[in-house]
């Protein structure tokens, strides 16, 4: 089943390297750079855990359309992105390392924004999951009138871990965990003290269990959520729950740690893995605790597998075109076809084949993740967009594949101008709505033998059946 994740995306660079002499400019280290690594961060940390380890994953978010954001979306390949437009820049926070240890942060893009647009894609998005874990890092979604509309009907149905922010909005009511650490919790305490004017809540220091109790009870009766788990480092978490009043100390494993980053988010995803899989929430919330300090003793984010390198195959429009271009300039001939091509299976690669026959080079017009849900619904598709243009791409048939965001293909076209444009047989060539537009400047719209044996719906209902 998927697991929703919902908030605020970042690019993280981290530079890696070692220090063995002092800046003559002044008494700081002089970092000699061996390795430079750039990662999903904010909710797309979150959504590389979920699917890394084998979950199937749609990140609900708002994305710059700017280079870090792009290179942001090569790190979340296999996850289903659904993002609106953020407004600002893509925040980016590197980190310069020596020896592994932390030596200075470099912020770009994180000052406060304009509130980031939530759109009916992202909303329909949530449809269908089994679990939504909400990564809040200030950047205004969690805001959102409609989305928190959402989440809060959400929480009537499945488990919802909100993970918060002292600078984003509060958990809507109901959430199944809240999962502030105890800096966050005492911050996000003094912010709500100062603005009732009511009794100052436990300090920051006062991390024992006494204190962090107290401390969690009056959090949990702000946001009446169902739990509040307040994280404290190597002294593991604090859980108060709104069945029970006594508070529930559950230690970490002793573990050596030199970078802590990315521990609350793994443990927000292993919440949503155990308690969408039916588990007790103490149990669970044990057990995510112990998967944090297992991901912290292995290593952390820098373990993390990398996300796959960019595909060495022709995928951006601009490579599209200039593979026409070539095959125009020798006298042939271009045809193009289009769909969701969503679980490639023996009749998609025959009709392939038979579009290819047809000219000298084939270009698919691939519906994005987000097209293909208006079309298919909130269960689809199965496969993101960037692993279906691998896929398709692996085929000696297909020369190009070019990604549309609308739900007909028509201004692809436009910009493509194939010679040829080609559909299964189970359509009539001459009903296609596209084809006054290919035949405007000169074009034909063929179709291609059909396989009904071969469906997409019915090996989706047969895996289904499988699992």
């Amino acid at each position: 089943m998927m697991i929703a994740v919902v908030g605020d995306v970042l690019l993280d660079v981290d530079l890696d390297g070692s220090a063995t002499r002092l800046c003559p400019d002044g008494p700081v280290p002089v970092v000699d750079v061996a390795a430079v690594r750039a990662r999903a961060g904010g909710a797309g940390l979150v959504a590389r855990m979920l699917r890394n380890d084998g979950h199937q994953v749609c990140l609900v978010t708002a994305l710059g359309r700017d280079e870090p954001g792009h290179r942001l979306l090569e790190q979340l390949s296999g996850i289903t992105v659904v993002a609106g437009p953020s407004g600002s820049p893509t925040p980016v926070k590197t980190r310069l390392r020596a020896g592994g240890h932390p030596v200075a942060r470099f912020d770009e893009g994180c000052q406060c924004r304009p509130l980031p647009e939530v759109t009916p894609d992202m909303l329909q998005a949530l449809e269908g999951a089994g679990a939504v874990v909400v990564a809040d890092y200030g950047r205004g979604l969690t805001s959102n009138r409609a989305l928190r509309t959402a989440l809060e009907r959400l929480t009537r149905d499945i488990p919802v871990i909100w993970d918060p922010h002292p600078a984003g909005a509060d958990p809507v009511p109901g959430v199944a965990v809240v999962t502030p650490n105890h800096s966050e919790a005492s911050n996000i305490a003094a912010a709500l003290s100062a603005r009732e004017s009511a009794a100052p809540f436990p300090e920051a220091g006062t991390d024992s269990m006494a204190g962090t109790g107290e401390l969690a009870g009056k959090l949990l009766r702000h946001w009446r959520s169902r739990a509040v788990l307040v994280t404290q480092g190597g002294q593991g978490a604090t859980l108060v729950r709104e069945s029970s009043p006594a508070p529930v100390q559950l230690p970490a494993p002793r573990t050596a740690v030199a970078d802590a980053c990315g521990a609350g988010d793994k443990l927000a995803a292993s919440l949503a893995v155990h308690l969408m899989a039916g588990g007790g929430l103490e149990d669970s919330c044990r057990r995510a605790v112990r998967e944090a300090s297992s991901f912290l003793a292995t290593g952390g984010v820098a373990a993390l597998p990398s996300a796959p390198p960019p595909l060495p195959f022709p995928v951006q429009e601009t490579d599209a075109l200039d593979w026409i271009r070539r095959v125009r300039q020798n006298g042939g001939t271009v045809v193009a076809t289009g769909g969701c091509f969503d679980l490639l299976h023996a009749g998609h690669a025959r009709t392939l084949a038979a579009a290819r026959a047809l000219g000298d080079c084939l270009v698919v017009c691939l519906n994005s993740d987000a097209s293909a849900r208006r079309i298919k619904g909130a269960s689809r598709p199965i496969m993101g967009e960037q692993d279906r243009s691998e896929l398709l791409l692996s085929l000696e048939s297909v020369d190009a594949v070019v990604v549309f965001d609308e739900d007909t293909p028509e201004r692809c076209l436009e910009r493509l101008r194939p010679d040829i444009w080609v559909k299964g047989g189970d359509y009539d060539a001459e009903q296609l709505p596209e084809s006054a537009l290919v035949e405007s400047w000169g074009g034909r719209c063929l179709s291609v033998p059909y396989h009904p044996a071969r469906s997409t719906t019915l090996l989706a209902a047969a895996l289904a059946r499988v699992g």
